[in-house]
């Protein structure tokens, strides 16, 4: 009996949890790259598995060895690139690259290819083995295209012809009551009447739309592909005749980039970051502003850092010093010296909490995700009332 496996796990201390984790993912490892081999061999003998009833190696997964339609795929497609080039055995086994990577690889693989392309796909993320692919064979660029998606729940019509007619008469006779049958002496009392023939069943809702795809079709180049609502594609055509002059084709990419540089630009202001680089004037009339009284100083001379009551703001410039210093990445480091990858929902963060005298200084303001942010705030001053928790504010998305 299996059923108390959950139950075990959760009697595990932290450091068994973890150890046990590794020790599974390394077991994980072992028994993919076995099963794949022995997947290979059986490849080779396919009378093994069609005298047993199944039609291909994909059909044997699936119904002999109960994995699913997406694990299958993977594997029997993954047995074709293993069989040819058996260093990929070890490089499961290892870690060094993943089920996916080595489907996405194998089309692509060649005897002359196949070491340099292993070794820089190693270790790395879907992403990045994408990325490698489009080296090795680039796509052209998708042509722009904007079209109308189908309303759901709309009725679709249908011609009255001869072939409409056989197509639907069986669904129509079958829905139809037995009082309606009427008795004709010439044969024809299951005949519908022709009302019930054209009626036409209502599509269904369409299926879950996808997540936005953003796929890499040759280096340096992606493909994007998202779905926008009436507002949008009004806006999107507007835009598109007030810009004729900088963008005369009206491309959508185009002015997608123009778009794109002024949310940049937006993003940044939240940093501290100017709109614009200063330019030096030039005027001949101009006169050089007089120097600050030192009394009064500039701005920058002025925010204080180190005094005993500091100020929750954060100046515009230790935000621009802090972002660049972390690179705009999460700075958490674990206890096993990894460092946190999260770009996203990033935050400015007090190393010595500002509750407790941190001052806002660049040594003392580091990025942290907001999971993190609140990791640390639960070690400095325990674990918080949740009926007291706000949604924590990003500073750049």
């Amino acid at each position: 009996m299996r059923s108390n496996i959950y139950a075990t796990a959760v009697a595990l201390s932290d450091r068994d949890l973890l150890a046990r984790l590794d020790a599974l993912a390394a077991t994980e490892r072992e028994t993919t790259a076995e099963m794949l081999a022995h997947l290979a061999a059986l490849d080779l003998r396919a009378s093994l598995y069609l005298a047993q009833g199944y039609g291909s190696l994909f059909d044997y997964c699936t119904r002999a060895l109960r994995l699913s339609e997406d694990a299958a795929c993977n594997r029997t497609k993954a047995v074709r690139a293993c069989q040819e080039f058996p260093v990929i055995l070890d490089l499961l086994f290892a870690g060094k690259l993943t089920l996916t990577a080595v489907r996405l690889l194998g089309p692509h693989l060649t005897l002359a290819n196949h070491e340099a392309v292993l070794a820089r796909a190693a270790g790395k993320s879907r992403g990045d083995v994408e990325r490698v692919i489009t080296e090795i064979a680039p796509r052209p660029d998708v042509p722009t295209t904007i079209r109308k998606l189908a309303t759901p729940g709309a009725e679709c019509p249908v011609p009255e012809t001869a072939d409409s007619r056989s197509l639907f008469s069986d669904a129509a006779r079958a829905a139809l009551p037995p009082a309606q049958a009427t008795d004709d002496p010439n044969g024809e009392a299951d005949q519908v009447p022709p009302a019930a023939v054209l009626t036409v069943p209502t599509v269904p809702p369409p299926p879950p739309v996808p997540r936005p795809v953003v796929h890499p079709l040759s280096p340096e180049r992606y493909r994007v592909q998202f779905t926008i609502g009436q507002e949008t594609h009004d806006r999107l055509r507007r835009v598109q005749s007030l810009m004729r002059r900088e963008v005369p084709t009206g491309d959508v990419a185009a002015i997608f980039d123009r778009a794109l540089e002024l949310l940049e630009q937006a993003a940044k202001s939240k940093l501290g970051f100017p709109k614009r680089p200063s330019r030096p004037r030039t005027h001949p009339k101009t006169t050089a502003r007089p120097e600050p009284d030192a009394a009064v100083g500039n701005y920058e001379n002025r925010i204080r850092f180190e005094t005993d009551k500091p100020s929750r703001h954060i100046p515009d410039a230790v935000k621009r010093a802090v972002w660049e210093r972390d690179q705009g990445r999460c700075a958490f480091v674990g206890t096993t010296r990894q460092r946190c990858a999260e770009l996203n929902y990033l935050q400015f963060h007090h190393r010595h909490p500002y509750a407790l005298g941190g001052a806002a200084t660049i040594d003392n303001i580091s990025l942290r995700c907001r999971r993190h942010n609140a990791f640390e705030a639960e070690i400095d001053f325990g674990p918080r009332d949740p009926s007291t928790v706000s949604e924590p504010r990003e500073v750049y998305r």
